[in-house]
C-alpha cells in the first residue's frame, strides 16, 4: 500500500524551503526547486526507513518498571 504524503513549497530570498506535512522534522533548505525536490525525497525515505526500524525495536523490547521510595530504595517490581 502506497502512503501519500503532501510536500509544502516556498520560495524566501532567493532558498526553496519545503517540509512534509505529515512527517514533522521532514524540512528541507536548497537554491533550486528540482534540488528541494530531491532533498525532500530522501529525507522522507531516510525518516519512514528510521521510523520502521524504531517500530520494529520497540515490539521487541521487554519493559520492566520500578517504583522507588523517596529515600531511593526499591518498593516495587513490575513487568510490563
Amino acid at each position: 500500500m502506497q502512503q501519500s504524503y503532501t510536500a509544502v513549497y516556498r520560495q524566501n530570498d532567493g532558498w526553496w524551503l519545503g517540509w512534509v506535512k505529515e512527517v514533522p522534522g521532514v524540512n528541507c533548505q536548497e537554491r533550486t526547486f528540482e534540488e528541494l525536490k530531491r532533498s525532500l525525497t530522501l529525507t522522507l525515505r531516510e525518516a519512514l526507513a528510521l521510523d520502521k526500524r524504531f517500530r520494529q525495536s520497540i515490539s521487541t523490547f521487554k519493559d520492566e518498571m520500578v517504583i522507588y521510595e523517596e529515600d531511593g530504595s526499591s518498593a516495587a517490581s513490575a513487568q510490563a
